[in-house]
């Protein structure tokens, strides 16, 4: 299982609004010692957006889908997660009652549109304005607006996913190498791949202010294992002439 995001909308891809959504979902999850294992970003194309949910639904992914649950032409979500379900939209009771508590009787004969889900999807509370979003599965279907939509992923994932939660994110330990190239250290990079298959490496090449050569090299997992295997690495770097220096640690929560 891995927890991933889509971003939907036409107004993303053409830069008219910039996405908030990919940071601060990894926010969210750090809090709660989780991370974000994929983002996609989708405009509103109806068959990429139909396509895309009938594969992620195919799989046991906790997937928050931002954008596109509104009743206007160039909303298509629920309709596309309809049709990726292969079931039809269903006007949801409860979603209805919510609206009519918020609007009355201007609920109808449009608003009410916005209470139309794919066929058993459950709702997703909006505390903002009470406009549903819904769920179907593992996968959340939730508003553009950021306000909005944060608070229902915290409630989603308090509600539903407190089970996944880890007192903290996967333990990392990180060098930063001076004057190397990433080919530099290909050999020891491939020896922590090999021998700590478990364990996930990254390596990060930057300039610093003087343009020297810098890589941030980062070996992350079980608490245990990451500190024998850094300690290999750091004899290795070591042995092969480079010096290095200890990366500050990160607070809680913050992107890897």
């Amino acid at each position: 299982m891995a927890i991933g995001i889509l971003v939907i909308g036409d107004e993303i891809l053409s830069g008219k609004r910039q996405d908030k959504h990919f940071a601060k979902a990894i926010e969210i999850l750090g809090k709660r010692g989780l991370e974000l294992g994929w983002a996609e970003y989708l405009g509103d194309d109806p068959a990429r957006i139909t396509a895309s949910l009938r594969r992620t639904f195919a799989t046991d992914d906790v997937v928050f889908s931002f954008g596109g649950i509104g009743a206007t032409p160039d909303d298509h979500t629920r309709q596309c997660a309809a049709a990726a379900l292969g079931r039809p939209l269903a006007r949801h009771p409860d979603a209805v009652r919510e609206l009519e508590a918020r609007f009355g009787k201007d609920t109808y004969p449009r608003r009410v549109l916005l209470a139309e889900f794919p066929e058993g999807a459950e709702v997703v509370p909006n505390p903002v304005n009470r406009v549903a979003g819904f769920s179907v599965g593992t996968h959340y279907f939730l508003p553009g607006f950021p306000e909005m939509a944060w608070a229902m992923m915290e409630w989603a994932l308090d509600t539903k996913h407190r089970a996944l939660f880890r007192d903290r994110l996967p333990f990392e330990e990180a060098i930063i190498v001076d004057g190397a190239g990433e080919s530099d250290l290909l050999e020891i990079m491939n020896a922590v791949v090999r021998d700590y298959p478990e364990l996930k490496l990254s390596s990060l090449p930057t300039f610093s202010v003087g343009g020297s050569r810098l890589i941030e090299l980062a070996v992350r997992g079980d608490p245990v294992r990451v500190p024998v295997a850094m300690a290999w690495v750091r004899e290795a770097i070591a042995g092969a002439g480079y010096a290095f220096r200890e990366r500050p640690a990160k607070p809680a929560g913050a992107a890897p």
